[in-house]
């Protein structure tokens, strides 16, 4: 199953380029999953959406793609390619083949890293999660990055690491923030499962992992 049952009430707007919605997942024991959409001269790219009023959707603009980090977040894409006749664009790499247990179908193109989408998002790879998974960079009007499943966020200020037993390889997740950290110049950051931060977003990202160090320091990465 990909989609949630439950549907998002309304959209709110992170930045004025970047809106958000979010359900309860039934799927993941009722924790939340957040979807996006990137505006920009009245075109839409979602991101990783989830179940929310067509109407909803359409008030926002013309919608013209979909962009999946990850096969696991495929979510409502197939139906509102169908509804929308718009592209899907998922990562190339183990994962998203559309065999059991990946993608339920054969998205219109492949990314990689460092490539243009939608929507001006660059896609940066970010393996730990899964093989194949992938933050979203937007580098204007201000640098944000969507962080698909590299860390969660409950609401504190203090974003986290999933638990190593949901990761293919957690030492490379930790790895990835660090890569993040010191490549892209971020400012907000947009969890798959968590409301936003919208300021200070790499001084979040160096909490998160010295907060985790404290926890977990065997799987510690030292700053480059």
């Amino acid at each position: 199953m990909t989609e949630p049952t439950a549907h998002a009430h309304k959209i709110v707007r992170v930045i004025p380029t970047v809106l958000r919605w979010r359900v309860h997942d039934d799927r993941i024991g009722g924790s939340e999953s957040d979807a996006y959409a990137v505006v920009s001269q009245g075109q839409v790219t979602l991101i990783d959406p989830l179940p929310v009023g067509e109407a909803e959707l359409r008030r926002l603009g013309q919608i013209k793609g979909i962009v999946l980090t990850a096969a696991n977040h495929q979510r409502s894409a197939w139906r509102y390619r169908k509804l929308f006749h718009v592209p899907v664009f998922a990562p190339e790499g183990p994962g998203v083949s559309p065999t059991p247990g990946d993608l339920e179908e054969e998205p219109d193109y492949r990314y990689t890293a460092g490539e243009s989408l939608p929507g001006g998002l660059t896609p940066f790879h970010t393996p730990g999660p899964t093989e194949a998974m992938y933050a979203l960079w937007l580098d204007r009007p201000r640098s944000v990055i969507f962080l698909s499943d590299v860390l969660t966020h409950d609401g504190s200020g203090q974003p986290t690491f999933v638990a190593s037993e949901y990761q293919d390889e957690p030492e490379r997740t930790r790895a990835s923030v660090r890569r993040i950290i010191d490549h892209l110049p971020v400012q907000v950051l947009c969890f798959a499962h968590g409301p936003p931060i919208c300021d200070e977003g790499r001084s979040v990202l160096e909490r998160a992992l010295a907060y985790d160090a404290g926890r977990h320091p065997e799987m510690a990465v030292p700053p480059t």
